[in-house]
């Protein structure tokens, strides 16, 4: 499949002389990153977690390291832009869906629910993923009071002081009702660490649009921009499989109400050891 390349950092491929000379970044986050990733953890359902885009991968990299043997996906998509995705553009959403395993014939029949995961400022990227699946559903005649169960949406936003007359995004997507009650959480996270993983962060890909699909190459890209990003990948991985950072990440699940339940228990055992 025609996307933008990227390491196999859990079980890496030979990076040669990549990091060569690229100092050890500071990941002033690491605590924040680590406690959100318990939360999204306790609040996935027991999902297999699937993030959406880049700017999660940061999670997706501190999560490989510290559970190598729980199933972690990237749907590496970008949906900015349109309010709506282009006619034209939707069987490359559908291809990339597929290659993750997510298929409407795949959603009916498995076991355990996909659990998607991305920051949210107004929800514009999960209602448009939504969608994409809805269609799909529908139009491949599979049965929707089964998939509705199977799937799952945890928002990343940003931590402020909550009121009855705080606005919420999942509030005003329509498209949340279809779901059953639980299935569309959020997860608050500090408003700086929030900005430089939606905003700032260098990556270690580039973003994949669908209406460019055609410009990407799956080619190793070597310059110092991608290096000092795979130093930072790396460095996460390794601090994920610490007994201090899995702890970090049991003290984030500590405290949330689907401990009571015997997977998510077992699982702060597992971070907790």
């Amino acid at each position: 499949m025609n996307v933008p390349f990227r390491w196999d950092l859990v079980a890496p491929d030979q990076l040669g002389s990549m990091l060569d000379g690229v100092a050890t970044p500071d990941p002033w986050y690491l605590g924040d990153l680590a406690e959100c990733a318990g939360k999204v953890l306790a609040r996935s359902g027991n999902g297999d977690l699937v993030f959406v885009g880049r700017s999660l991968d940061s999670m997706f990299d501190l999560l490989g390291g510290a559970l190598p043997d729980r199933t972690l996906a990237r749907l590496p998509v970008s949906f900015y832009g349109s309010r709506t995705v282009a006619r034209e553009n939707v069987p490359h959403a559908r291809e990339l869906a597929a290659a993750i395993g997510i298929t409407p014939a795949a959603l009916a029949r498995r076991d355990r629910p996909v659990t998607f995961v991305d920051v949210v400022h107004g929800g514009s990227t999960f209602t448009k993923l939504f969608t994409i699946l809805d269609d799909w559903i529908a139009e491949e005649r599979e049965t929707w009071p089964v998939i509705r169960h199977k799937l799952r949406f945890v928002g990343i936003t940003i931590r402020m002081q909550t009121s009855p007359k705080t606005w919420r995004w999942q509030q005003h997507a329509a498209w949340t009702r279809r779901l059953p009650a639980g299935a569309v959480v959020n997860v608050s996270l500090d408003s700086a660490v929030w900005s430089y993983f939606g905003d700032e962060q260098p990556k270690l890909t580039r973003s994949y649009q669908l209406h460019r699909w055609r410009e990407y190459l799956h080619e190793v890209r070597r310059d110092e921009h991608t290096r000092e990003a795979l130093a930072e990948a790396v460095h996460l991985v390794s601090l994920g499989r610490t007994k201090e950072v899995r702890r970090l990440v049991a003290r984030g699940i500590d405290g949330e109400p689907a401990l009571t339940e015997p997977w998510l228990r077992t699982l702060f055992r597992q971070l907790s050891a």
